[in-house]
């Protein structure tokens, strides 16, 4: 189990995040945020850096990625 803070997010360093849905007939700001993310296709996973400006960007396009894990 992993340990949480207050606002539901994994006290490690890396996160790993996964494209669940498709860009297509977004917006072009959604589009360049997955980029942003390293993502660009579905099913696609990434480990990134926990870190504020991260899960900004994962707020941007919740409905199309999910957090895998907190590696």
């Amino acid at each position: 189990m992993t340990l949480r803070t207050q606002e539901g997010r994994p006290k490690t360093k890396t996160l790993t995040i996964e494209q669940v849905a498709s860009p297509a007939r977004r917006e072009e700001g959604q589009r360049q945020t997955l980029i942003g993310l390293g993502l660009d296709k579905l099913n696609r996973r990434k480990t990134l850096q926990n870190s504020d400006a991260v899960w900004g960007a994962i707020c941007k396009v919740r409905h199309m990625v999910r957090v895998v894990d907190g590696a």
